[in-house]
């Protein structure tokens, strides 16, 4: 029963979150159909033009077409009614081939001891926000987290991570402002031992106007933790922004260069109507979509289901 109950909040959550794309979505495949009986030429081309200005991303659009394409090659009376449900399934199987492995949830077993997490992203999208929502999801699922304050170029990234780490009453290892970055994660990853946490949560600095410098300092974070740990970081998490549209793409992009990425989070969902861009960066990526942000509370931070996505995105 506390299942389900959880589950009902997670898709009204969901479905709260995604309110502003979902409008945006429908009002303009409602214009692309009016006076239109079947699918034809005219009509693709149309719902062409409302994924891509929907953020979903022209290269993921143009696969999305040539699916529903082929649909209409076989059933030559497709009817304008059901373009709704044809989308949404060429959109869900898209998601399906992109993220082939199911991501798991912050209760799940960890696969080793301690996970070290190395975030990374630009200023301003979220990243120590969504740090400390990770750090309460994780506390919540009964594990121990212990956090490492390696963004050292901006004091108000310290303490911003210091604040999330008293709320969500974990511990946080910081230095000055100023500080080496990778001897921040080295200090943090040999707390980390001596507690016997469970998880680590390393922030980094977001800066990308020269990119030799970012993959040098990440680099740099990552020999050093590998030295202290054995494969750490684990993981690889890139934050961006979902409201920033195609510009996240750009980001995912520029730290796809720089560093090996192994799962990203896409912030900012409800604020605005450009969540297709969830769907274009998986797809482009070909990186799991680990995490959504969906609003400001501290629970608004959902583990990306792309199935309860799309039955979200598509609900009326």
């Amino acid at each position: 029963m506390k299942f389900s109950l959880f589950a009902n909040k997670n898709t009204e959550d969901l479905n709260r979150g995604l309110e502003k794309t979902k409008e945006n979505l429908f009002r303009k495949i409602s214009r692309v159909v009016v006076g239109k009986s079947s699918v034809d030429d005219e009509v693709l081309d149309k719902l062409e033009e409302v994924l891509v200005t929907s953020d979903v991303g022209v290269s993921t659009t143009l696969r999305i077409i040539e699916r529903i394409q082929n649909r209409v090659a076989r059933d030559k009376f497709l009817n304008t009614n059901e373009l709704n449900i044809i989308l949404k399934e060429e959109i869900a199987a898209l998601l399906e081939e992109n993220n082939n492995s199911d991501i798991n949830g912050f209760s799940a077993i960890l696969p080793q001891k301690p996970w070290v997490i190395m975030v990374v992203g630009v200023n301003g999208v979220g990243k120590t926000t969504t740090i400390g929502k990770m750090a309460y999801h994780y506390k919540k699922a009964g594990k121990s987290v212990l956090l490492g304050a390696a963004d050292t170029f901006r004091a108000a990234a310290i303490d911003q991570l210091d604040i999330w780490a008293k709320r969500v009453d974990v511990p946080v290892v910081r230095q000055q402002m100023g500080s080496d970055p990778a001897s921040v994660a080295f200090d943090t990853l040999n707390s980390s031992r001596a507690g016997n946490a469970d998880v680590v949560i390393i922030d980094t600095a977001g800066r990308l106007h020269n990119k030799a410098n970012l993959m040098n300092e990440l680099s740099k974070i990552k020999r050093v933790m590998e030295k202290v740990i054995p494969g750490a970081p684990h993981e690889v998490l890139l934050i961006l922004d979902g409201s920033t549209g195609q510009n996240a793409f750009e980001q995912a992009r520029q730290f796809t260069t720089a560093t090996q990425v192994t799962s990203m989070a896409i912030t900012k969902l409800d604020g605005t109507a450009k969540g297709g861009v969830v769907i274009g960066i998986s797809d482009q990526f070909k990186i799991p979509v680990k995490y959504i942000g969906i609003g400001e509370k501290i629970d608004d931070l959902q583990v990306f289901d792309k199935h309860a996505f799309v039955d979200s995105l598509f609900s009326q």
